[in-house]
């Protein structure tokens, strides 16, 4: 039973990464807005039916990536030491993953995000991808905090770090003559006096 579940489970997530790849590829030819969820399914050779079954919307699955991206993150920073500073964690985790993700310059993905990088029509759906990852990461955050405020300061270092991250990796895209982890590094250590 437990390894036709498995089976079962493998399935979805390569159709789920199947459908992102596709929507990703067919918004650097076409344009975001040309893209429709009928061509994406086409492409991933699935029916409209089944993209609805994993995506409600051709903008969430362009950002899949980044929600599992951002969630490899959360798994990150859960292992960081605890006596490590909530920002040393945060940035430990955060270079970490840059280091697993993009440690070979992938040139398809960075001319994909090239393209789709500034659409005013896909800004609001990043910004919601990182939204709702920011809740789970205040309170993992939160767990290494004492004293007062806590409730504040964890949604403070949340955003300040996931703000941080979003410019890293746009400067990295726009200027990407340096490997992304110096990109970040720097930003992490503009970004830590005011994280505190």
């Amino acid at each position: 039973m437990e390894e036709s579940t498995g089976l079962r489970e493998r399935k979805k997530a390569a159709t789920r990464l199947a459908l992102h790849e596709a929507a990703l590829r067919l918004a650097a030819e076409q344009g975001p807005d040309r893209v429709t969820v009928e061509a994406i399914a086409d492409a991933a050779n699935v029916s409209r039916r089944t993209f609805s079954n994993y995506f409600s919307s051709k903008e969430e699955a362009l950002f899949y990536g980044d929600t599992v991206r951002l969630r490899r993150l959360l798994d990150l920073i859960a292992e960081q030491p605890a006596d490590l500073t909530p920002w040393a964690a945060l940035s430990g985790a955060a270079l970490r993953q840059a280091d697993e993700m993009y440690d070979e310059p992938a040139e398809s993905w960075l001319n994909r995000r090239r393209r789709l990088h500034g659409n005013p029509g896909l800004l609001a759906h990043q910004v919601a991808a990182y939204t709702a990852i920011e809740r789970e990461l205040v309170g993992e955050i939160a767990r290494r905090l004492t004293g007062p405020d806590v409730p504040l300061r964890a949604r403070i270092l949340a955003a300040t770090l996931l703000a941080t991250l979003r410019v890293a990796v746009q400067q990295w895209i726009e200027q990407p003559d340096h490997p992304l982890t110096d990109t970040l590094r720097a930003a992490l250590a503009h970004a830590a006096p005011a994280a505190g």
